[in-house]
């Protein structure tokens, strides 16, 4: 009566053989589960310089804690392996209704390991689990495969499926796992992962419960929780054109003051992330023209066509992740768009408006629907696919490439035409495709340095669509986390409305301040830092949701969950030292492969190298390797490599715990 089960299921793809081991209470009290239990699972069984396409390779696929326990916002689940695309600690968060069912099948996680000598999916409920051949549905995309599997396997009700598309069966290093027709584990290259185990899908379809401490506590807290979500609601006033005005007026702001995150729920709730295509323009959060322009190279009268407005008005009905009250996601109507070819699709995210929007100078919203329902039935990251699309253009653009290189293709800044084609060959692996199908680092190493000059990753993987120069503590989560890149680990303006600083004794507290404090690197920012990696493994050991997570304390406390799920009633000190123990083994995972930390901080246009010459954040270059080395310093991690130190190892006890 903990909220886990304490079991996870063993599949080794090679010989078929299924059991179930049992986890010690132990691992949970240290890790909890989601990325933490896949951190502690990993670390003690890849072996060093494992392939990550290889049969060493596990991947696996965990729920939450607090999922399926009677909390609310805490429907996500993970995926976790050696990542393909950084060659060190690989994760994938997402939401939708499989992470309730990894629970209900009876066991914490699934594990995979080896490779199967033809395409199989998993099929598991709480009597038996079993591989089955998936001959029929390999080369499907990952809608097609999702709705044949859920006929076929359909008991009292649909089962939930995690799917790979085409770009993960053909092993594309930006592929990611797909569910809910359309929901995507996206980074990491867990998708070529799953493609590589020659694993098309995992079935799920159990009707198991989760017993927890206090279960009374929980209901009541979760109704409160959920009349405070639903009676808070923007002015029926407020509409996309008003957002443009807001983001000018932030742009202009000389300091900083702590603020309500539930402010950002309401914009979240009406909106979803779509908010941001035209609030981040003003601000220069929005990055232009692979990343090297400004609003001044998409102003107002190309971005305006990205008015949210416009995206809602296709929306047929709001779209709940398992165990949401908010409803940030939605189902829009597209069957005019671009000859019918696709009925609907989820509404898209901020992150592949930008990419595929500013971040291609293009305007083009019946282009962004397309593009984006084409790469969820591919299993393709829209983050990493745009950014490798930019890169294309802007090498064709200085003739780097040439017709005959593209197979025909003139790429030229805002062409969604030209983009679609050639998304189309890189889910396909032809031609170019084959080159930019595994991202950016990829494909400078087999193009030549010459290319290097137009490649913006952090450490193999494109980074999300914030730009750090804006927020510079983005900018030290993009460099310091053992997955770099992340745009959800955390920031100077999340951690403003967290106030983990009411509960946390040793997170700085935030008062009203200039703006130029947040550039200047010190020890104070550094601890902002670590109290958000330490808080977002937290949410993601309990398959929390990041909206709820920057909602606050104030509004969503997950120490209080925690405690009402466990009876561990410990203090939120305490379950801090947890999120600093799983964001340490992670990055001690990317010691154990090779990895070397300083390769993972952003450089060049990422860090203002050279600096932009015009909007928001002309002339700024962030002083990224001093913010870094106090982030590794106040983690006890070596200043100078960002290995973890044997006193932060023995401190937080994970040398008793790990192999």
């Amino acid at each position: 009566m903990k909220g886990y089960l304490g079991k996870v299921l063993k599949v080794n793809l090679t010989n078929g053989d299924i059991e179930t081991e049992t986890i010690p209470d132990a691992v949970y009290e240290n890790f909890l589960s989601g990325v933490g239990l896949g951190a502690y699972y990993l670390y003690n069984h890849i072996p060093a310089g494992a392939d990550p396409l290889g049969p060493d390779n596990i991947l696996g696929i965990l729920s939450g804690l607090l999922t399926n326990t009677g909390s609310l916002m805490t429907g996500r689940w993970m995926a976790v392996c050696k990542s393909p695309l950084t060659g060190g600690w690989g994760d994938a968060n997402c939401g939708g209704t499989l992470a309730p069912a990894i629970k209900q099948c009876g066991v914490d996680g699934i594990f995979f390991t080896g490779i199967s000598p033809k395409p199989v999916y998993l099929y598991m409920d709480r009597e038996k689990a079993e591989l089955r051949d998936a001959g029929h549905v390999w080369g499907k995309d990952a809608v097609e495969a999702e709705e044949v599997l859920q006929e076929e396997c359909k008991v009292k009700k649909k089962p939930a499926v995690a799917v790979i598309g085409q770009a993960g069966e053909n092993k594309s290093l930006i592929s990611g796992i797909v569910n809910d027709a359309g929901r995507i584990s996206a980074r990491s290259g867990v998708g070529a992962v799953m493609g590589s185990k020659n694993l098309k899908a995992v079935v799920l379809n159990g009707s198991g419960r989760t017993d927890i401490h206090d279960s009374e506590a929980m209901k009541a807290y979760s109704r409160e929780f959920s009349d405070k979500v639903k009676n808070a609601n923007l002015p029926k006033f407020f509409k996309g054109y008003l957002l443009p005005i807001m983001g000018k007026v932030q742009s202009l702001q000389k300091s900083i003051a702590p603020g309500d995150g539930m402010l950002v729920g309401m914009v979240n709730k009406k909106f979803g992330t779509i908010a941001v295509n035209t609030l981040g323009m003003p601000t220069g959060d929005c990055p232009v023209k692979n990343w090297s322009g400004s609003v001044k190279d998409f102003p107002f009268k190309k971005y305006k066509h990205l008015n949210p407005d416009r995206i809602l008005a296709r929306e047929t009905r709001k779209y709940y992740c398992s165990s949401c009250v908010m409803g940030c996601g939605g189902i829009l109507d597209i069957k005019d768009v671009r000859g019918g070819k696709f009925s609907h699709t989820h509404k898209p995210e901020y992150e592949t408006c930008s990419s595929f929007g500013c971040g291609l100078l293009s305007n083009d919203l019946n282009a962004i629907y397309y593009i984006n329902e084409m790469l969820n039935r591919a299993g393709m990251d829209t983050i990493s696919a745009g950014n490798t699309v930019a890169f294309a253009i802007e090498c064709f653009e200085n003739g780097l490439f040439t017709e005959k290189d593209t197979g025909g293709l003139k790429l030229k800044w805002g062409d969604a035409g030209a983009v679609i084609s050639l998304l189309e060959k890189m889910i396909k692996r032809e031609g170019i495709g084959d080159i930019l199908a595994d991202g950016v680092k990829s494909a400078v190493a087999k193009l030549g340095p010459q290319f290097e000059k137009f490649a913006v990753h952090v450490g193999g993987q494109e980074p999300g669509m914030h730009d750090p120069k804006l927020d510079p503590l983005l900018g030290v989560h993009f460099s310091t986390d053992p997955t770099p890149g992340r745009h959800t680990i955390g920031g100077t303006v999340y951690y403003n409305i967290m106030h983990l600083w009411n509960e946390v004794s040793w997170a700085p507290e935030v008062r009203k301040h200039p703006k130029s404090e947040d550039y200047a690197p010190s020890d104070t920012e550094a601890l902002k830092s670590i109290a958000m990696s330490a808080y977002k493994e937290l949410t993601d050991g309990a398959g929390g949701c990041f909206f709820a997570e920057v909602l606050g304390l104030d509004h969503w406390n997950l120490f209080t969950m925690l405690n009402f799920a466990t009876g561990w009633n410990l203090s939120a000190d305490q379950y801090m030292e947890i999120g600093k123990r799983i964001q340490t083994l992670r990055q001690m995972f990317n010691i154990k492969h090779g990895i070397k930390p300083k390769d993972f901080i952003m450089k060049g246009r990422l860090k203002g190298d050279p600096p932009l010459t015009g909007g928001a954040l002309k002339g700024i270059t962030l002083p990224i390797e001093e913010m870094v080395r106090l982030y590794w310093k106040n983690f006890q991690w070596d200043p100078a490599t960002g290995v973890p130190e044997e006193k932060a190892i023995t401190d937080l006890g994970l040398d008793k715990v790990i192999a």
